[in-house]
């Protein structure tokens, strides 16, 4: 990691985006004013219908509306390279803008979690069949699928205590074991699970789990719950889920037996680009709302704007986005260069820095809007329950910051 440190700061480091990318930035910023903000209270409202009925989970027309509109803008799929031809470095801001509206936006463009990561492992590891069967229609945006690995009986931050066991038996694995907060379980489009567990307990720590795919519809897997994020139901759902006695054909089991951690590490650089870089997307709009607020909201004979404790939070509020990006930006960059392995202090990094930063700043955005910023008035109390997940989401905080650490440690003195 060393080499790689001192390497990038002797290199021309340019982190503006390429031609199509600024153009593609401009052409997804204007879908995002134009059709996806004004769709929001849409999205809303038949949402709010349908709360605590059968039906909570199904999905609102206008998703399917945006996301016809965004194909015929160009803006689709962008996440992944070997399809937009775009670079880590050049998707970023795309993925920033995208983030203004976390819930609509990254859908209608069909770069949504967790399916741009399931797509990315497909593209490298899936054969063939899996790629025609899967790959194709989540591409085509016409499928959902989920990621189950965390499990609520370990701590599954570290990926080797993973315990659902996936027994090889003829021509078949079988799969039996719990897993939980399992994103997209719910959604009645979700047609496939990419399932992690253990194929061989004796093997080497990190050789002993395996990936195989498993169709939503298999006899045995079963949705125990449907868990509230922060008391928030999101309409693709985080569940709880079982597999009993599930039989798959061992054609599905994704990439080599024993792979299962070295595939989870690949999913997860470039998709914490995209995690991070929406993140720093909410935080620019619960800072723009956050100003308007401040203009207008008069409060001991004058705007909020004129008190000096505010100015002070809009201010450290701008450091903080500006830092956040830039260091995004830069990971983005030597992902590009020297890949996720050379930039996995990096990736550690902005994990733990773009969300702590959003849920900062819509902090501050909620206390400025007083009581109205706790409400659903505006998205900020949302956007706080997103950005907090996000401390959880692909491993928490204290792992990432050990990792930092233990990088720092073995630097040359």
């Amino acid at each position: 990691m060393q080499a790689v440190h001192v390497k990038w700061l002797a290199a021309a480091v340019d982190f503006a985006p390429s031609d199509i990318a600024a153009e593609l930035t401009e052409r997804m910023t204007v879908f995002l004013h134009e059709q996806v903000l004004p769709a929001e209270p849409l999205y809303e409202a038949w949402r709010a219908e349908r709360r605590g009925t059968p039906e909570e989970w199904d999905v609102p027309p206008v998703v399917e509306e945006l996301k016809v509109e965004a194909r015929s803008r160009g803006l689709w799929n962008l996440f992944l390279p070997a399809v937009s031809n775009l670079s880590n470095l050049d998707y970023a801001p795309i993925a920033e803008v995208s983030g203004w509206s976390p819930t609509l936006a990254p859908e209608a463009i069909n770069c949504q979690a967790p399916d741009t990561g399931n797509m990315e492992i497909l593209h490298m590891f899936g054969t063939a069949e899996q790629q025609r069967q899967w790959l194709t229609p989540l591409l085509g945006g016409e499928i959902r699928s989920a990621f189950a690995m965390t499990e609520p009986e370990v701590a599954s931050s570290d990926a080797t205590n993973v315990q659902t066991s996936i027994r090889r038996d003829g021509d078949d694995y079988v799969i039996n074991g719990r897993k939980w907060w399992i994103t997209g379980a719910a959604d009645p489009r979700c047609r496939v699970f990419i399932v992690m567990g253990k194929t061989d307990p004796d093997a080497p720590a990190h050789q002993q789990q395996s990936m195989v795919l498993v169709p939503g519809d298999v006899p045995g897997l079963e949705i125990i719950r449907h868990l509230p994020l922060f008391g928030y139901q999101d309409q693709c759902g985080h569940s709880e889920i079982v597999f009993h006695d599930v039989r798959v054909p061992a054609t599905n089991l994704l990439g080599e037996q024993g792979g299962g951690f070295a595939i989870a590490q690949a999913r997860l650089g470039p998709g914490r680009i995209h995690h991070c870089m929406r993140a720093i997307g909410m935080a620019e709009r619960a800072l723009a709302l956050m100003v308007a607020r401040a203009q207008t909201r008069v409060a001991f004979g004058k705007p909020l704007a004129e008190q000096g404790v505010v100015r002070e939070q809009i201010a450290t509020s701008r450091l903080e986005i500006e830092q956040a990006r830039l260091l995004t930006l830069k990971t983005a960059w030597l992902i590009d260069r020297a890949g996720a392995k050379g930039a996995r202090t990096e990736i550690a990094a902005i994990k733990v820095v773009a969300p702590r930063v959003a849920c900062s700043v819509i902090d501050r955005a909620i206390q400025v809007h007083g009581a109205a910023g706790m409400g659903a008035d505006v998205p900020l109390a949302h956007f706080y329950a997103f950005a907090r997940a996000l401390r959880m989401t692909d491993g928490p905080d204290e792992v990432h910051m050990r990792s930092v650490a233990r990088e720092e440690l073995r630097r040359p003195a």
